[in-house]
């Protein structure tokens, strides 16, 4: 296969600055120690990390012909993601967030939408998006083109080529759920947050959320539940929870896109699926650590150290 990994979907430009309390009032300004650009979104987190991690990776989706597009693609290039079947759409920006990181690690952003919804994948370009031993789609719900039906198509056709699939959403209201029902058959590994998993299904009690998700199809549901950890079920009957680990958060963008590349981390080393969750949640705990996306992971070295040498929380 020519790729380990193909993150299709929702790749934004991010800038982050820290701490920010509160936005000043009328024109007045007020000032931060920490600022940066990041590449983020479910797709572009979980594709720099994974390419961090030494997986061969492939980029699927749009920006648009501006500067910031010229940005994403430029830092994606650098850490060796391929962006051949990354799209210019016209009459679209780039997806962009300006985000305003709180003390404590939260992040509300403001958000413009863009090229995520002008992406296409066409008939010629599919057997290249389908070479690969992991096909990740992040992002639907700002996929307008795509989830008419074409994210579908694409999953079934990674499905038939013996790819394994994972899943994530930009989901708040269980509006989105007509959205992912069609895609869950086709799908290996659907990891949505705590708060995507509840607005999907109307559900708050976690098992009863899972229960939900495997009967709508998907072979596991990993509920990604920030400082509690993660939550993984599967339609074998396999359940567990792994717990967070003890860090000093800086900013929460991007942990739980940065969690699906390091879950297909362990996934292409053939790790069990609790090496996997572990090795996804030492991911998410190293972007926590910085400012900006993947700010604090380097290697999977690293991330291993890291998993095997940092407390979790009881």
């Amino acid at each position: 296969m020519k790729f380990d990994y193909t993150s299709i979907g929702f790749y934004t430009f991010d800038c982050l600055g820290r701490p920010v309390e509160s936005i000043p009032e009328g024109g007045n300004t007020s000032f931060i120690e920490e600022f940066t650009l990041a590449v983020s979104g479910a797709a572009g987190s979980a594709a720099i990390l994974a390419a961090k991690h030494g997986l061969k990776v492939q980029a699927v989706g749009g920006v648009g012909e501006d500067d910031m597009g010229d940005w994403v693609l430029q830092k994606l290039a650098y850490y060796n993601v391929d962006i051949e079947n990354m799209q210019r759409c016209k009459d679209f920006s780039t997806s962009s967030s300006i985000v305003t990181t709180r003390p404590d690690g939260a992040r509300p952003a403001l958000h413009k939408l863009g090229a995520t919804a002008g992406f296409y994948i066409k008939d010629d370009q599919v057997d290249r998006i389908l070479d690969t031993e992991i096909l990740h789609v992040g992002g639907v719900g700002l996929m307008d083109k795509m989830d008419q039906g074409r994210t579908r198509e694409i999953m079934q056709a990674a499905k038939d080529k013996g790819c394994i699939t994972t899943l994530d959403v930009f989901a708040a209201t269980s509006e989105d759920l007509k959205l992912i029902k069609p895609l869950l058959p086709f799908t290996d590994y659907f990891m949505p947050s705590e708060e995507e998993a509840m607005a999907l299904t109307q559900l708050t009690d976690f098992d009863e959320i899972s229960n939900k998700l495997l009967s709508l199809g998907t072979q596991c549901a990993i509920l990604t539940l920030g400082d509690s950890g993660a939550m993984y079920s599967d339609s074998k009957g396999e359940k567990f929870s792994v717990p967070a680990y003890e860090v000093d958060v800086v900013c929460t963008c991007g942990c739980g896109d940065c969690f699906n590349g390091g879950f297909a981390t362990g996934l292409h080393l053939g790790k069990s699926p609790e090496e996997c969750v572990r090795l996804a949640q030492a991911s998410s705990a190293q972007n926590a650590m910085g400012l900006g996306s993947q700010a604090v992971v380097t290697d999977l070295t690293s991330t291993l150290n890291f998993m095997n040498n940092t407390n979790t929380k009881a």
